[in-house]
Order: structure tokens, then C-alpha cells, then sequence
């Protein structure tokens, strides 16, 4: 693929040392660079059709600037960025040139993160992955669900994920939503498919009790209105309430870390909107940056026949009669296996779900964990 015909260049140039972020990954400026043997490309998003109001053209350039004057993490940075990408003739044609591309960046293990534009985006990410044949886990953070049938597209992209046809999702998160802007039927309805909502305050109260819906997920989708309105002005539907800066980095670096996690995308950000320090703009590069921080920081945890998995198997005495639980001697992180014997096709396979050292302790105590229940019930 000739990824230059979907990039404009960007004209962001920093005043920076040798130890910054922009010093140390590749640039589209004046020419497209080499994207083989990269683990990661960033993707600056200019589309804002699918949103009721008018943005700033220039709003990933303006994250560009506050991204670039950070300092190099950790690791051997092996990081493009593409550009800013070229919207199609139509809302619907920016979708699948978007999912053309990103589809063959992960083709090549190579992970999108996309910023700016508005969040309905997502759909082309989720598009991509079409052509993987496998099933796949969205997480998605906002302070809303958008399951609206009619309206702005910002406000109904979660309702065509889940209407998509071929259908390849397996399982859908939405992490802090906020009660009085949600309409009762939409968490009734992600009930009714054995999909998780968690609101606001209960991810606050406990972030790393979060951790394993993060680490279950393929692909994350990431609205900025999650976050508190001081954090982030620049977003068009942020609250009072919210996240802070430093659990959206939270959430950002677990993002990171998580082997499965194949494309990431930061959505509804608006210059027009954002402090003139643009704290917004700053925010949101420390997310990605931190996003970074934690790929670089993996593990390897992948394969749970090796010997470097510790596997416990509890037994319960009833239907099931054991749960295997697998503890990674790198990470020492937990998964529960989800027995899937009947199913054919891309379901047929037992399923390791992320979880707590909590889950393996309530399955000692004789009591199933809620998120074995829910992944067996969608066999």
C-alpha cells in the first residue's frame, strides 16, 4: 500500500533536544518514511462530519505540538507518524479509507493510534478489523453510550458497531459512564448481550480493579467528554465530572501494556474549544504518551503453555466442577479459562479472560466470578 496517497505531511516542528519525541520517531514532513519494522504509527484525524458542531481543522496538529515537546520514554522507539489523514469525499467514505489503512497497519504488527475527529471514527478502526477473521473485544470510554438510532453519527457509532454485519464482536466495554447522562435502556440492553458497563464512580473508586477489561480488549476507543471539563475543555461534551488526567493516563499505559490491544484511537478533540495553554491538547499527549510507555513495557504475555504461567485449577464441586486460573511469572498478572466446547467456527475454542487475583479468591470460597458467568453465557 501506498500510504502517502491517504496522508497529508505535517509542518509541526518543535523547538526540542536530542532526548525529545520528536528527536526519536520518524515524521511525515516532506517525504514518507520507511514504515517497515515499525511497532507503532500515529494517525492525526481532521474529520468531524459525524459531530453536530464545527471543529478546527487544525486540532491534531495542535496535539502534535504539545506531543512533540515530551520527553522519549522508555525503549527502543521504532514509531512513525503518518501524517494527517485525508478525509474521503463523504463521512462514509472517510470511514473504509480508514479502515483500508488501518487494517493493513495491523496486517504488519504495526499498531494505529489515531487523534482527533470525532469519536463516530471508531467505526472505521472497528472495520479493520472485518478482514482478521476473528472475534474481537472493544473497549470504549465515555461519559455516554451512543446507542442513539437517529441524530449525529458522534451519537450512534456504538449502535452500528453492534448491527454490523459480518458480525466479529465477541465482546463490547464501556468504562465510565456517568448515570444522569445515560439512558436506562442502553445499560439494560448491554445486559440483555452479556456485554459490561462500569460507571464513572465505580471506576474511580478502584481503577486497578479495571485493569483485565482493559487487558481483555483488541481495540480501544477513547472520548475525550470522559474526562473532567478542567482536564479537558477542548472536548465538546466533557462535564464537570469526570475522569482525572492522571487515570486517563492510567487507562492509557494498562492500554499499552495489554498483548492483545492492536489500534487505539483518542476522539473529540476541538481546538476552537481548548484553553489557551491548551491543557486539552497537552492532556491527550501525555495519554498517547503513556500509551507508548506501556507497550514498551510488555511482557510477553501470549503463549499459556509455557512454563511461564503458574496454572491453578480450583474445584467447585458443581456445574462447572473446576476453573483453571493461569498467574504469569513475568507480569504476575491473572486469567480464568472459559470452557467453550460446543460452539463451531471462530467460536470454537476455550477463551482466557483477564482477570484479578480477587476472582481466583471468590472461586476458592466456592463462588463463581460474575465475568466467567458472563463469558459462558455467551456460548
Amino acid at each position: 500500500m501506498d500510504l502517502k496517497l491517504f496522508f497529508n505531511p505535517t509542518e509541526v516542528d518543535v523547538d526540542s533536544d536530542p532526548t525529545s519525541f520528536q528527536s526519536s520517531i520518524y515524521i511525515n514532513r516532506h517525504k514518507m518514511p520507511d514504515h517497515e519494522g515499525m511497532d507503532i504509527a500515529l494517525i492525526g484525524l481532521t474529520e468531524y462530519r459525524g459531530e453536530d458542531e464545527k471543529a478546527d481543522q487544525s486540532s491534531a496538529d495542535e496535539i502534535r505540538k504539545q506531543m512533540y515537546k515530551l520527553k522519549k520514554g522508555f525503549g527502543d522507539y521504532a514509531i512513525i507518524d503518518l501524517g494527517n489523514f485525508r478525509n474521503g469525499p463523504t463521512l462514509e467514505d472517510t470511514y473504509l479509507r480508514l479502515k483500508e489503512v488501518c487494517a493493513y497497519l495491523m496486517e504488519k504488527s504495526i499498531i494505529p493510534v489515531l487523534f482527533g475527529g470525532s469519536h463516530d471514527l471508531d467505526l472505521g478502526q472497528y472495520y479493520a478489523y472485518e478482514t482478521t477473521e476473528k472475534l474481537i473485544s472493544v473497549l470504549n470510554v465515555d461519559n455516554e453510550i451512543d446507542l442513539s438510532d437517529d441524530g449525529a453519527p458522534s451519537k450512534s457509532h456504538v449502535n452500528r458497531i453492534f448491527k454490523h454485519s459480518p458480525n466479529f464482536l465477541f465482546s463490547y466495554y464501556h468504562l465510565a459512564y456517568q448515570s444522569y447522562l445515560t439512558n436506562q435502556k442502553s445499560i439494560e440492553l448491554l445486559e440483555q448481550l452479556s456485554f459490561e458497563s462500569v460507571r464513572l464512580g465505580v471506576v474511580k473508586e478502584n481503577i486497578k480493579d479495571i485493569e483485565p477489561m482493559v487487558r481483555d480488549a483488541d481495540m480501544m476507543s477513547f472520548d475525550l467528554s470522559a474526562l473532567q471539563a478542567h482536564y479537558s475543555p477542548g472536548a465538546s461534551n466533557s462535564k464537570v465530572y469526570g475522569l482525572t488526567g492522571e487515570e486517563a493516563c492510567q487507562l492509557s499505559w494498562y492500554a499499552g501494556q495489554n498483548e492483545k490491544m492492536s489500534s487505539v484511537g483518542f476522539y473529540n478533540y476541538n481546538a476552537s474549544r481548548d484553553s489557551e495553554d491548551r491543557k486539552t491538547a497537552f492532556v491527550l499527549s501525555t495519554m498517547i504518551w503513556y500509551f507508548i510507555e506501556g507497550y514498551y513495557h510488555r511482557k510477553g504475555d501470549k503463549n499459556f503453555k509455557s512454563n511461564d504461567y503458574l496454572m491453578y485449577e480450583v474445584h467447585l464441586g458443581g456445574d462447572p466442577e473446576t476453573i483453571r486460573f493461569y498467574k504469569s511469572k513475568l507480569s504476575e498478572r491473572w486469567w480464568m479459562e472459559v470452557p467453550n466446547p460446543e460452539a463451531e467456527g471462530l467460536f470454537n475454542r476455550n477463551r482466557m479472560i483477564a482477570c484479578n487475583y480477587s476472582d481466583y479468591d471468590l472461586a476458592l470460597k466456592g463462588e463463581l466470578p460474575d465475568r466467567w458467568m458472563n463469558f459462558y453465557n455467551k456460548a
